[in-house]
């Protein structure tokens, strides 16, 4: 991430980025790699290869980690960019400041692997990290942007399948409407330097959807059944492009009967937590992240 310890530094260096519209492929995927990439990986953790059900990923080891706690990450990127390896410095950050064994995966991207494989590979690995013991008591998730959108489909595809779902969960900026209705897309379209040049255009949504429903609940768990999900963070800046889906998925949660909390950082943008070497907002949102799933664990963090 840019080396500016302001917002508006950080937006300025930003805006400067050729806009994913004007990018292949392969180029957007090369833009978040040096992106995601550049943070900082926290002391003390370590990283190993790992396989589930034939997805390839990373965990990522702090130290002291309590061996029955899991986070497993599913990393943002519009369902087309985005890694395992480029993730390492935000899952590092979160496993550090928490102490829980995280696991970061490479479900298949689109346009290669359209909807709905990202949420096959997810609840592939999801299952397999039941059959291999992990109790759900000790299991938490966590995603950004597209990553929060699949955690949400995750939950609902498990649900569906009868699996026992996890302690709590927390989305970052979570993608959650594929249509994208919320009036934030044209509200905020000038103040968003990632994802504003996006606005009134289909090009995500379309390159991962590749004709399927987009109100489908697993591509757009806004209009999913939302019922019996556990409880939930929902971190989102206030300049975003997707703050409305964040407040509307708030919203839908809360008509659910789920316990949830809703926290808009003033003046941040899209996945500002992944900023944590300059912006002290992005430190003090991974404490709060790691509290909650802490104190959903069972774990005492007064």
């Amino acid at each position: 991430m840019p080396h500016n310890n302001n917002i508006d530094g950080i937006i300025e260096q930003l805006s400067q980025l050729p806009p994913l519209s004007s990018l292949t492929v392969d180029q957007q995927r090369q833009q978040a790699e040096q992106l995601f990439g550049a943070g900082s990986c926290a002391e003390g953790v370590t990283f190993e290869a790992a396989s589930l059900a034939g997805v390839s990923g990373l965990w990522a080891t702090p130290t002291d980690a309590r061996p029955d706690f899991v986070l497993l990450y599913l990393h943002g990127g519009g369902y087309s960019f985005g890694s395992a390896q480029a993730y390492r410095p935000l899952v590092s950050q979160l496993a550090a400041r928490s102490g829980i064994r995280t696991l970061c995966i490479d479900y298949r991207l689109a346009p290669e692997h359209p909807f709905p494989a990202a949420v096959e590979d997810a609840l592939d690995v999801y299952r397999a990290l039941l059959e291999n013991g992990v109790n759900t008591e000790h299991l938490v998730l966590a995603g950004d942007s597209a990553g929060g959108g699949l955690c949400m489909a995750l939950m609902l595809a498990a649900k569906a399948a009868g699996l026992p779902l996890p302690a709590a969960a927390v989305v970052m900026s979570p993608w959650v409407d594929m249509a994208q209705t919320g009036e934030s897309w044209n509200l905020q379209k000038a103040r968003d330097p990632l994802l504003g040049p996006l606005a009134g255009k289909t090009i995500m949504p379309d390159t991962y959807l590749q004709g399927a429903e987009p109100l489908n609940p697993l591509a757009s768990p806004l209009y999913g059944d939302l019922r019996s999900l556990p409880p939930m963070l929902i971190q989102v800046g206030s300049r975003e492009c997707l703050l409305d889906d964040s407040t509307r998925l708030a919203s839908r949660l809360a008509s659910a009967e789920v316990a949830v909390h809703l926290d808009v950082w003033p003046g941040m943008i899209h996945v500002f937590q992944s900023m944590s070497d300059q912006l002290e907002e992005a430190r003090r949102a991974l404490d709060q992240i790691s509290a909650f799933l802490l104190r959903h664990l069972g774990e005492d963090v007064s």
